[in-house]
Parts: C-alpha cells; structure tokens; sequence
C-alpha cells in the first residue's frame, strides 16, 4: 500500500525562474536580431489594473516601434544579465537554489529567424550560461520559446498563423537539443501556451490586423505550435533520450461565482477549454468539446496529413505551470471566452488587480493531476510589488513572504495528496522588466535591482528580507515555513 507523504520529497527542485526578454538585455549584441519582446515600449501613463494585451499592435505600428528612436524599450535592456550573470547566479547559490529557469532567446540562434544556420556567439552565451548554472549546483530548467520570436518571422510571415513556422521552429530547437544534450534535463518547449489572446503576440507571432477572423487565426497558429512541439519531442528522443520534454500554461482556473447552476456550468466550460491545450499536447488529441466550440464559432483548423498521428505518439512529459491568482465567473457578464472573468471579491487586489488566492493553487494543482497523472512543475508563481529600499539598505518584504509561504503551504498540501509535483521555481528571484506592463516598478525578486521604469539607477543588487527567507525555507526543504 502506498504512504501519505509527510513532506517535500529529499530530490525536490527549489528554485526561481525568469525570461531572457526579460533579464538579458544586450539586444544588439553579438548578432542578435529583433524579437517581438523589443519593440514593447513602457508607457508612464498606462492603466496597470486593465491591461487587457502585453506588446504587439498593427503591422504597420510594429514597423513604426523598430523606427522609434523617442521610446523607451525595457526589455531591450532588462538588468543587463547578458553580462552580470555570473554574479547574479552566485546570489542565487548563496540562497541554495537546486534549479534555475531561464529561456534562451530565440532572435540570438537565428536573428531573422529563418537562417540555414545560426549565429555561434549567440550558442556560446549559452554555452557559458548553462555551465555556470550546473556549476553552481542548479539544475537547469530551459524554455525555449518565451515570447522572443524572431521579429522578422512576423512581419515576414505572420508569425504561427504560417505553416512554415513549424520548419523555422524545429530547426531552431534542434539546434538546442544537439547543442546542449547532456547537460539540460528539463526542457519546457513553449510557455504559457495557451495565455492567448493576451499575449498572442508573444508566443504566436500574431499582430492585431492580421486577418478578419483574429479567433480563428489564433487557434490555428496555436495548432501550428502543437505540431512543432510534437516534433521537437520526437526529435528529442533521437537526440537526447535523457531529455525531459514539457509544456507549460498560464493557470487560468476559475470559480463560478455563485452556486446559479447557469454560472456553474458556464465556469466549468470555460475550464475545459483552458483544458484544451493540455489536452492536446498530454493525452494527445483534439478534444470533441474543443471541435465543437470551433464549429459553433466558424473557426475552421486547418491540419494536414500526418498531424494528428504525431500529436498522438509524441504526448509532452511534464506539465510546468504558473500560478498568481484567479478570478470567477459571473453568466451574466462574461462569456465562454479565453480569460473574460470577474474579480473576486474576497480576495484583496494588489495595483495590477491580481487577486492572490493560496487555496487556488491547492485546487488547481489537484485538477491537473486527477486529469493528466503526468509530473508537473511549479515554473512560475511570486507577487509582483511596489518595494521601498530603507535608508539602511534594507528592505521590508514581509508581503511577499507571506504570498509566498501561504503558496507553498498550500503546494505541500497537494503532496500530501500524492500530486506529483517535481519542482517550485519562483518567478522571478531578481527583479526584472515585467513582461505585462514593461516596468521595473513591478518588483519579484528576492534581490532588488537598483533601476528604475526608464533603466536609470546603479544596476546594484541588494537582499530583501525575502531573500532570507527563501533561502531557510531550501535549507528545510520546505519543513519551516
């Protein structure tokens, strides 16, 4: 008979995690090209509590953002981890993180995106990084797509909307896998898949007059994707048999908003089709209820020959997930549609209403393993704040400790349940440029970042109270919260 586990398992991955359209900076450096992550200006009079898209915009308008030379582009710049990674990873050792989440930007390997071969300086910062991260006792946990596609396969090709973007993306990752085979284990083919249409942009290339029927584009760009990531996991089992292959979603579970059976049954078809993209990728198969939302809604997918059997012999391995808050379902003021909820309103807002709900982990997390019995990873979870640096250095973060610890508490519950959950990696250790609304003001990490939303200030890293925390609670393996 199995045993109730006490605790975190001895091999658990403790960790953090962050993008490199994010943190790298170094945009034009060593022949990196344009990404879709660098023409997201920061905009001083943004309303950060409805921020409905990140980046992107017209065809037109995205040309214009390569020209502008009068706008301040952040995660052009990130916090310069292209050069202080080394020094960043040693904070990070110091707090004994056992894995370390970053991406590799694509627009690095291949500048344009469509290149027979890529750019070698970009393969050896990688080179150097990964080893640094092994060195330094982390495993490393690499994503390879995070909202830095080529700029040039959007505006040359419309992004996933385009077939050939399956070919783009296969030789890219194949590049990964050869390049890096024995030392990344973990490997997450694409984040967030299914955050559209928010950031449609960043992960599928799309712009916003692409086409007549936006629903539909989007659905089959995302189609696309599935079967690139489907070959990337066949090619990985010729590559690298060691290799791990996962894929990750933006955890958008909801609450009815009361027990009218019309708010019941409209939450629990929103769900499912948050479902839908695990579906497909972990039991491999286009769910009938998602092909009748596509008929009810003229969305016509476009397969051909070939796709669904790859889809079902090449299921992803691990399922990684971010989790920062939820929201409920209300029949009578939202719809079916991908993220249209309400706020909740026993939970308290931060400046960017997202509503933090410890209980929704627990709920989540349990969903997710009665429905795919894969292992799943925690890739993304922190609370985003406004921290104040004291006049002795110090700083106070005693609100993102607690988010944190009643996260955890809750993740620990789940496996006391059995739930599989390999790893928490926690967004992001060091502040970095908020990939949603571009601004350094919206600070995670466990180490501050003296810069500011236009990237002036001394670049000097300081320990928050967090920083700490994190750092008994790895030493513990979570036993002293």
């Amino acid at each position: 008979m199995k045993e109730v586990p006490k605790g975190f398992p001895k091999d658990f991955l403790w960790g953090g995690a962050v993008a490199a359209c994010q943190i790298e900076g170094a945009y034009d450096v060593d022949g990196r090209g344009l990404s879709t992550s660098d023409i997201h200006a920061y905009d001083k009079n943004m309303d950060r509590a409805h921020i409905e898209k990140e980046g992107g915009g017209t065809l037109a308008g995205i040309k214009a953002a390569v020209e502008d030379k009068e706008s301040y582009f952040p995660k052009r710049y990130g916090i310069d981890f292209y050069h202080t990674y080394k020094s960043d990873l040693a904070l990070m050792k110091e707090m004994g993180f056992k894995a370390f989440r970053t991406s590799i930007s694509w627009s690095r390997i291949y500048p344009n995106g469509d290149e027979e071969t890529p750019n070698e300086k970009g393969l050896e910062f990688y080179d150097h990084l990964i080893d640094e991260i092994i060195k330094d006792g982390m495993e490393p946990v690499i994503t390879m797509s995070h909202y830095d596609i080529p700029l040039h396969l959007v505006t040359e090709y419309g992004g996933f909307a385009n077939r050939k973007m399956i070919d783009f993306f296969v030789r890219y990752a194949t590049t990964l896998l050869e390049r890096f085979k024995g030392k990344v284990k973990y490997w997450i083919v694409c984040n967030q898949v299914n955050l559209v249409p928010t950031v449609q942009f960043g992960s599928l290339g799309i712009y916003d007059d692409q086409a007549e029927n936006m629903e539909e584009l989007m659905y089959q760009a995302v189609h696309n994707q599935f079967v690139a990531g489907a070959k990337v996991v066949k090619l990985a089992k010729e590559i690298d048999p060691n290799a791990i292959m996962g894929t990750m979603v933006a955890d958008g579970t909801m609450y009815p908003a009361t027990c009218n059976p019309e708010d019941v049954v409209l939450t629990m078809k929103k769900n499912r089709m948050q479902y839908y993209f695990t579906d497909v990728q972990l039991r491999g198969e286009y769910p009938v209820y998602a092909l009748r939302y596509f008929k009810e809604n003229n969305i016509s997918i476009q397969m051909e020959e070939g796709d669904e059997e790859l889809l079902k012999e090449n299921p992803m391995q691990f399922l990684a997930i971010s989790y920062y808050y939820t929201k409920i379902v209300d029949s009578t003021k939202n719809t079916i549609k991908a993220f249209d909820g309400s706020q909740n309103p026993y939970l308290k807002p931060t400046p960017w209403e997202w509503r933090a709900d410890p209980l929704g982990l627990y709920n989540s997390l349990s969903q997710y393993w009665d429905r795919y019995q894969v292992p799943l990873m925690i890739a993304e979870n922190g609370l985003g704040a406004l921290d104040k640096i004291e006049e002795d250095g110090s700083i106070h973060d005693e609100y993102r400790i607690e988010y944190l610890r009643e996260h955890i508490k809750q993740l620990k519950e789940c496996i006391k349940d059995g739930v599989d959950v390999i790893g928490y990696l926690s967004w992001g250790p060091i502040d970095i440029v908020s990939s949603s609304s571009a601004e350094m003001s919206k600070r995670y990490g466990y180490i501050y970042v003296d810069l500011d939303d236009f990237g002036k200030g001394s670049g000097k890293r300081l320990k928050k109270d967090s920083f700490y925390w994190y750092k008994h609670v790895i030493e513990t393996n979570g036993e002293d919260l």
